[in-house]
């Protein structure tokens, strides 16, 4: 009788958490920043919408793009070190065991049992036990190149619209206060989701990200200004 695993772990998610996270934040950010650096050039507000619109769509492919690309080259990774050792595992069987069972007095099995979970173990299937036990490569933190770049695009995007709709709905004489004080409300939120999903702290993950998202805002901010004192 087969006992099915109910239970659900944070790494479970962390493929798919990661990229949203930083794409996310990454769309606040940029975006929030952008459209005040403008702001404070004195730009008008159609000026800040065309331009944050414009930081919306090149942040987003930009973040697929990236993401792909460098999840991918794990991905490439994963699969030579798994030809790798389906060839040791044909012209080594023996050898492959004694590293096995290696790996398991290593974790504390007394050697006997070690070489017993090592047999078993490559019975069933002797390349899932050295992707796993060996390599580190679970199904659950498997590179997905295409998904962690779907993730990646959709939450920049999804970040990024919150600033350019209060761009839109304030006042032009309130816009960069608003945008700063609503970006800063949506990273902590962010920042505090993502630490409960993720099971750590929701107030250290909410202070973190909204540090830097500041710290990323005002230094924008100030350079805007310089740029329309010059002009």
């Amino acid at each position: 009788m087969h006992h099915r695993h109910r239970e659900r772990h944070v790494t479970e998610r962390m493929g798919w958490l990661r990229a949203a996270v930083l794409g996310a934040n990454d769309g606040i950010v940029s975006t929030a920043s952008l459209v005040m650096g403008v702001a404070a050039a004195h730009a008008s507000q159609s000026a800040i919408l065309v331009a944050g619109t414009a930081g919306l769509v090149a942040g987003a492919m930009s973040m697929a793009a990236g993401e792909y690309v460098s999840v991918h080259s794990q991905s490439d990774s994963e699969k030579a070190d798994l030809e790798r050792e389906r060839q040791e595992l044909e012209t080594d069987v023996e050898g492959e065991h004694k590293e096995l069972a290696a790996i398991y007095v290593g974790r504390g099995l007394d050697p006997q049992l070690a070489r017993q979970v090592a047999e078993q173990l490559m019975a069933h299937d002797a390349l899932d036990a050295h992707m796993r036990d060996e390599l580190g490569i679970t199904e659950a933190l498997k590179a997905r190149p295409l998904q962690a770049a779907v993730a990646s695009a959709v939450s920049f995007a999804a970040g990024a619209v919150l600033p350019l709709l209060v761009v839109a709905l304030a006042s032009p004489k309130g816009l960069l206060p608003w945008v700063f004080g609503t970006s800063l409300v949506f990273l902590a939120l962010l920042g505090a989701v993502a630490a409960r999903t993720g099971g750590a702290s929701v107030r250290t993950g909410a202070m973190r990200i909204t540090f830097w998202g500041a710290l990323a805002m005002a230094i924008t901010t100030g350079v805007g200004m310089l740029f329309g004192v010059a002009g």
